[in-house]
């Protein structure tokens, strides 16, 4: 087993800078303090701030102007989807969003899908879900079941799905082994999600829609529960 990489002095201090932004305690449009007082305060040297500083730049929370200072960036307004995956590190509460849209999208990819799939692409989709039921393990499981909809995605012909079927696998990333539980069964997750492609494979538009939405909903509720279980246990511990 490798050795596990030590935080720098910049890891901690931006992962404190960023919580400290997203709980609101830097309210968006409000200047940070003068970096002098700042590093005073956090024990670091203005160069080591300075790093944090560009990172968080970088990721959308700051804004800097040369002789004005450091500003907290209005992300709800001005942020990206590229922003979720940090949002979710910081609170799972915004899962339950992120499953909201994911229903939406996911029902109009099925029934988009079921519209113009190809022969080859349905090939393919009977291919990637037969490979859920053969995986070994949830987290196997999980990953075959993520290519079908990337898959799914493709098969509707338009781009813009498919970027925003990999924004919102993206986002789960910081809680991905707590989303494990719909795939714990391999063949129960496959039985699943069969329905979408079948009913995409069949060029059976409502149908598809319907499986999507049915398939979506029941993955939602077991990993929102599996979520709150483990919240429970954190919180007793």
């Amino acid at each position: 087993m490798g050795v596990l990489p030590r935080e720098s002095t910049v890891d901690v201090l931006e992962k404190r800078l960023r919580e400290d932004i997203l709980a609101g305690l830097h309210p968006a449009g409000s200047y940070l303090p003068p970096e002098r007082e700042l590093a005073d305060e956090f024990g670091v040297n203005r160069t080591t701030l300075k790093h944090a500083f560009g990172r968080l730049v970088h990721s959308g929370l700051l804004e800097t102007k040369h002789g004005v200072g450091t500003r907290v960036r209005d992300f709800l307004r001005l942020g990206g989807a590229d922003l979720l995956p940090m949002l979710v590190g910081h609170s799972p509460d915004w899962i339950g969003e992120i499953f909201e849209v994911r229903r939406t999208v996911g029902e109009l990819i099925a029934e988009r899908a079921a519209a113009r799939a190809t022969a080859a692409q349905v090939a393919e989709l009977r291919r990637l879900v037969a490979a859920i039921a053969d995986a070994e393990g949830g987290e196997a499981a999980q990953l075959a079941d993520a290519e079908v909809h990337r898959a799914l995605a493709r098969a509707t012909g338009n781009r813009v799905y498919v970027l925003l079927t990999n924004t919102l696998f993206n986002a789960y990333l910081p809680v991905r082994a707590a989303l494990v539980g719909p795939f714990v069964d391999a063949r129960a997750a496959h039985d699943r999600l069969a329905p979408v492609v079948e009913a995409v494979a069949a060029h059976a538009e409502p149908a598809a829609r319907a499986a999507a939405g049915a398939y979506l909903a029941a993955t939602e509720r077991i990993m929102l529960d599996d979520l709150a279980q483990s919240r429970r246990r954190r919180d007793r511990v």
